[in-house]
């Protein structure tokens, strides 16, 4: 089912990506067939046997068995349409199964035997009950007393090896709530199905089976409560498992079986997910398959070869109530994994490899155990801490995730070196994140970070020495920001040097910057969780709006909170927070977005000193109905005349959603030194601009939660002076043990001490401010870590 990487190109082949055309044409010919016998009179048998096995079941259903054959001939020949209608409304249920099988897993209580009946009466198909028509029938008793008769692992033994001996095929099967601890059993029967997990939340399944007075639970005793099964078996359902269906709050069966179908149709449709550029139009786009970008492309490429970023074509997924209500008691992993799971299809990466990926992004790395927790700052707001990743920015929570993304997307043939120019956070969150690759994608992937060697502050460019690795490599350039993001934007389009360094060394280069995708995908879920935590730690119900005020320079982290919106969070107002270098206040305001006479304003919230905020477009993209044209419009004549306005209904529609405002160097100071007299907080910089703009716009209707999105710790000389040290070390270390002093909220940031700790004067290369010396560094790079194709 999955496309081989042999002889197919780098820039094309995907691991996981179903090519299912000729799939699709052979069930075609197959159920054609198997209608044309039963149009014949031909009826499929069900047999049973030592080996118990169930053949599909295929009727017409709309056509009598008493005159199948004139019938059809009739309406074949004389009635087309008619026929066509009978064959659409029948081939639109088979062909979801063909000869696969639908298989429901989850715990007792879930609602698997009563949704496979529901299922299985919609597609007209068999449905076998594992623990009815297989266990109870092969062993002469029921359940309960074979548990009772032989115990708890004889009986996880005897259940396996019955469901080795089972077969079934175009059947909806519903298995028992313990069939996932037996690995060959699963084994067996996940190679003809499509494994679907009914997750229903702990608190639900309890409350059902305490109604249900159960007596079969395999391993429930004095010692082992209901709580403690539920939670032990989670890990065996999340490893079997092709799709999830998250059933939410307690919602009836046929609803549940409703989602079984849209899920399993999903499945089956690997391209029914595509992306679309912000600067094309729908219109004007070629219906020709080779045109079509998946996940799975987009996260390899980055930018589109138009210049517009890539944006879902049928935008992202709308979750219920209920279904946000069932997360609210979830772990920070659970609510990444249930969102993330329906922005990426199982066709670019598998929703088994998708929850492995998110466990290894958000674990051991993160120091506090909720990954994102939200803190009560004073009156009605909220801080959501995201700096306790291991750079301590909010970049963690993208860069953590996205390596691992693009080693699942590329092919095994191709090694790949990610280029990246920052002018701080970045480098040091990119070099961490692919450097805690597999030590086999490690061999395949690697990143070379250029930077300006006087142009970071010295724990940033600590940081960034101290993050490289083996596979993970910074270079300091004798120049500034610009030149380096501009040389690596040349080197990218430098055919002869990419193409050389494919063909000679088997390497492509990509990019791992703001603008990609799989950057932005996984700030939503912490803006998603943040909510879910007020929600469980009952500051507000299910459904009374929040305010989020974030500090904004590219656009990205609001831009998520807004997606996070759409997905039915409800978020009332996104406040954007600028500092100096407030081009996006006055364009929330005016509609006017002006460049002339701008100059980049050097602050203390280094982050957001940006004036062309590039994920701005996605945004414009959105409220502008997807009109490519109007967006290629507006930002050609930024890049060309450096302004452009939007039209009145336009800036009517962003300002029903947005709110701005902007914050100076002596407010933001003062700020941090407030906060810190009254509540013993130490804010980061950016979080202080929020934090001002914060107490200006909002109305104190409503909660309003903070993204804090950087640990004070690396800003350590702007807080101290903040909190009138008069006297500051210049080494960053001594700074860092002088805050440290102040025993504070939070603590120093651990991850950020040991590195400054373990780097001192680290080495580094540095270069001069030259293209080719820089190329020079690129392909020694490619020379010592790749293997040499001849």
């Amino acid at each position: 089912m999955y496309r081989s990487s042999s002889q197919i190109p780098c820039s094309v082949w995907h691991p996981f990506r179903r090519d299912l055309n000729a799939t699709h044409s052979a069930l075609l010919l197959h159920n054609t067939l198997s209608g044309l016998s039963s149009c014949l009179g031909k009826t499929p048998t069900i047999t049973h046997q030592k080996m118990f096995h169930i053949f599909q079941y295929r009727p017409l259903r709309l056509i009598t068995q008493n005159s199948l054959s004139s019938m059809c001939l009739k309406l074949m020949l004389s009635r087309p349409v008619a026929f066509a209608q009978i064959w659409k409304s029948w081939f639109s249920s088979h062909s979801l199964l063909g000869n696969k099988n639908i298989i429901l897993m989850g715990p007792p209580g879930a609602g698997k035997t009563t949704t496979g009946r529901i299922v299985g009466q919609k597609l007209d198909c068999p449905v076998i009950d594992i623990d009815d028509d297989v266990l109870e029938t092969s062993w002469n008793m029921s359940v309960s007393e074979k548990l009772q008769d032989v115990g708890y692992e004889e009986f996880l033994e005897e259940e396996g090896k019955a469901l080795l001996n089972f077969s079934a095929s175009g059947s909806v099967i519903s298995l028992s709530g313990s069939n996932p601890m037996h690995a060959a059993g699963m084994q067996h029967v996940k190679k003809n199905g499509i494994v679907v997990y009914l997750d229903v939340p702990t608190r639900v399944i309890m409350s059902r089976l305490k109604s249900m007075a159960v007596d079969r639970i395999v391993g429930l005793s004095a010692g082992n409560s209901l709580k403690d099964i539920l939670q032990f078996r989670k890990p065996f359902y999340k490893r079997w498992y092709d799709i999830r269906v998250f059933c939410g709050e307690d919602i009836a069966a046929e609803v549940v079986a409703e989602k079984v179908l849209d899920a399993v149709k999903r499945y089956q449709d690997s391209e029914l997910e595509t992306f679309i550029s912000t600067r094309s139009s729908r219109s004007g786009r070629s219906m020709e398959k080779d045109s079509y970008k998946y996940f799975s492309d987009i996260v390899i490429q980055g930018l589109a070869p138009d210049g517009g970023l890539f944006v879902p074509e049928r935008r992202l997924p709308k979750f219920t109530a209920g279904e946000w209500q069932g997360l609210i008691e979830a772990t920070y992993i659970e609510r990444a994994e249930v969102i993330l799971e329906r922005c990426i299809h199982p066709a670019d990466i598998p929703a088994s490899k998708l929850a492995e990926i998110i466990g290894t992004a958000y674990g051991a790395n993160f120091s506090c155990s909720k990954v994102a927790p939200v803190r009560h700052l004073a009156g009605n707001q909220f801080l959501l801490e995201l700096f306790h990743g291991p750079t301590a920015s909010f970049k963690d929570f993208a860069l953590q995730l996205m390596p691992h993304l693009f080693a699942s997307c590329i092919p095994r043939s191709c090694n790949y070196l990610i280029l990246v120019a920052t002018s701080g956070d970045t480098g040091s969150a990119v070099l961490d994140g692919f450097s805690r690759l597999h030590d086999t994608d490690k061999r395949r992937i690697a990143v070379m970070n250029f930077f300006p060697e006087d142009g970071v502050s010295p724990i940033q460019k600590s940081q960034m020495i101290g993050c490289q690795r083996e596979n993970a490599w910074s270079v300091g350039v004798k120049s500034d920001f610009d030149f380096c993001q501009t040389a690596i934007k040349q080197i990218f389009t430098n055919s002869d040097f990419t193409g050389f360094l494919t063909v000679e060394y088997g390497t492509a280069l990509a990019a791992a910057n703001s603008i990609n995708w799989a950057r932005l995908l996984p700030q939503i879920v912490y803006h998603a969780s943040a909510y879910l935590d007020l929600v469980h730690q009952g500051i507000i119900p299910f459904g009374s709006p929040v305010d989020i005020c974030i500090p904004t320079g590219n656009f990205g982290n609001i831009l998520a909170a807004f997606y996070a919106k759409m997905m039915g969070i409800p978020i009332r107002k996104c406040i954007c927070a600028s500092n100096e270098n407030n081009v996006l206040t006055d364009f929330i305001r005016t509609g006017v977005y002006d460049l002339r006479g701008r100059k980049l304003i050097p602050t203390f919230s280094s982050a957001v000193d940006i004036l062309k905020s590039s994920n701005l477009e996605r945004y414009l993209h959105l409220i502008a109905n997807e009109d490519g044209q109007l967006v290629t419009q507006l930002f050609n004549q930024l890049e060309n005349q450096g302004h452009f306005q939007l039209r009145k209904d336009l800036l009517e529609k962003l300002q029903q959603d947005l709110v701005a405002g902007w914050c100076s160097e002596e407010d933001c100071l003062a700020a941090i030194h407030s906060v810190y007299s009254t509540t013993g907080y130490i804010l980061d910089t950016h979080t202080a601009v929020a934090k001002v703009v914060a107490d200006r716009l909002q109305d104190r209707t409503c909660p309003i939660i903070i993204s804090s999105t950087a640990h004070y710790s690396k800003f350590a000389p702007a807080i101290l002076r903040a909190l009138r040290i008069a006297e500051i070390n210049q080494n960053p270390l001594s700074q860092l043990h002088l805050l440290s002093s102040y025993s504070a909220l939070p603590p120093i940031h651990w991850s950020l001490l040991e590195t400054l700790k373990k780097t001192g004067n680290g080495d580094h290369q540095v270069c001069a401010a030259d293209m080719s010396v820089l190329m020079h560094h690129i392909e020694t790079l490619i020379q010592n870590h790749f293997m040499k194709v001849f």
